[in-house]
């Protein structure tokens, strides 16, 4: 919990000292956070099973850059509308947890509401 205040943190002074707060609703913060999971996508585009391994070793380092972009956006928008991720991240495991029991759903892919 620690770690994720301190990046948080972070995050917000870089924000700050850029004076960008202005332009973070809520909206526009979603937007982002979508426009960096596209491209952490991007990586995976088109290439088959294969491709998709071996990039996975060789784009390494951009796909961590662009993992990070994510975070960045996730840990923004959870400061700004005060919700604690982690604790958000908890409570749907549990949900998780309840919607798809190890019993009918391992190895399975189905949606819970097909098991």
């Amino acid at each position: 919990m620690r770690d994720i205040n301190s990046l948080t943190k972070k995050i917000i002074a870089f924000r700050d000292k850029r004076d960008w707060a202005q332009f973070h609703n809520p909206k526009d913060v979603a937007i982002s956070l979508a426009l960096e999971a596209a491209e952490l996508l991007e990586h995976f585009q088109w290439k088959d099973l294969e491709e998709t391994a071996r990039h996975a070793k060789t784009g390494k380092s951009e796909i961590a850059d662009e993992l990070a972009d994510v975070l960045y956006w996730v840990l923004l928008m959870g400061h700004d509308l005060n919700i604690d991720v982690l604790k958000a991240l908890g409570k749907k495991l549990k949900k998780n947890a309840a919607k798809y029991p190890v019993s009918r759903s391992k190895g399975r892919h189905t949606k819970y509401d097909r098991l």
